[in-house]
């Protein structure tokens, strides 16, 4: 069960591992925005990949673990089995960025490359985990990773006021960040809005919330490839995001390149496609001018990419 004892629990057990992420005023828009790409492997992936690691017991450690991910979660669970003594193999799509490959690499996991996309790795992933008798930690389908995304939640109760604020707009992908975030702070400020923001070229969670067919999706996977794939049905982000998060909306690839820009134009701060869409929801008028907090999930984006995206003004 994901509550907020939970959450405080996972961030009593990872303290001093993790960095508490700035946030940063921005006037013209009237919001607070959250830097998790200040967080240790660029990404708030590192604090569920930790927590839940952490939460295995010796036996489980000694086996080994297997994940999934389209990059960053892979780099939290690497990271994460390193220092444990761990071994871990992670199931990756072609399609995952290669700045998100080669730092997994490095960090000592051992790859696993599929055909097809997300959803061919997942299933993979899942397969060869039981297979090896060996514990899966789904990057959004597990309490202890949505626990862990949670104490995003606790330190914006430290950092600023959160009743001064009307909505929280933040990345959907599998919807694990914005179920930790929402059980956080919603209990203590139920008048807050959550938002997600999804990519529209992969629309998963945002048909699910609406009550569509997945099926239906022809998936565009472009800049926020860290939010790609299908969701899966019995995941425990489905109940939790219908009843803690008021609407997702979706951006379009030029409404997260504009995000892209408008990040490292007016704070120098450089992130990803998938962390762009929750400051594209304000920047494009997605969701209502009113007091805001924005979570950036994220900043490991390809150098050339992203030199190619801010050099681009038209």
């Amino acid at each position: 069960m994901v509550d907020n004892a939970g959450i405080r629990a996972a961030a009593a057990r990872m303290r001093g591992d993790l960095h508490v992420t700035p946030v940063t005023l921005d006037s013209k828009l009237g919001a607070i925005i959250k830097w998790e790409n200040h967080q240790v492997t660029g990404s708030f992936k590192a604090r569920g990949a930790l927590n839940a690691v952490r939460s295995l017991s010796p036996q489980q450690l000694k086996a080994g673990i297997v994940a999934v991910s389209a990059g960053n979660h892979g780099q939290g669970i690497a990271l994460a089995a390193a220092g444990a003594n761990c071994r871990a193999h992670v199931f990756l799509p072609y399609s995952a960025a290669t700045v998100k490959v080669d730092a997994i690499q490095k960090l000592g996991a051992e790859l696993h490359f599929i055909p097809g996309g997300y959803e061919q790795a997942e299933a993979a992933a899942i397969l060869f985990a039981h297979q090896a008798g060996m514990p899966f930690i789904s990057p959004y389908n597990n309490e202890q990773v949505i626990s862990g995304q949670g104490t995003i939640g606790l330190e914006l109760e430290n950092q600023i006021d959160l009743s001064q604020y009307r909505q929280v707009v933040v990345p959907v992908g599998g919807g694990g960040l914005i179920s930790g975030i929402g059980m956080a702070i919603l209990d203590a400020h139920p008048g807050i809005h959550l938002i997600g923001a999804q990519a529209a070229g992969s629309p998963f969670f945002h048909a699910v919330f609406h009550g569509l067919p997945q099926e239906n999706i022809i998936e565009d996977i472009g800049l926020a490839d860290g939010l790609e794939g299908r969701v899966d049905v019995a995941s425990i982000t489905i109940p939790l995001v219908r009843r803690l998060v008021e609407d997702i909306v979706l951006i379009s690839e030029e409404g997260i390149k504009a995000a892209i820009r408008y990040a490292w134009q007016a704070h120098g701060e450089v992130i990803e496609g998938s962390a762009a869409v929750a400051l594209a929801a304000l920047l494009d008028g997605k969701i209502n001018a009113e007091p805001t907090v924005v979570v950036i999930s994220g900043g490991n984006i390809h150098p050339p990419l992203f030199t190619e995206i801010v050099a681009n003004t038209a």
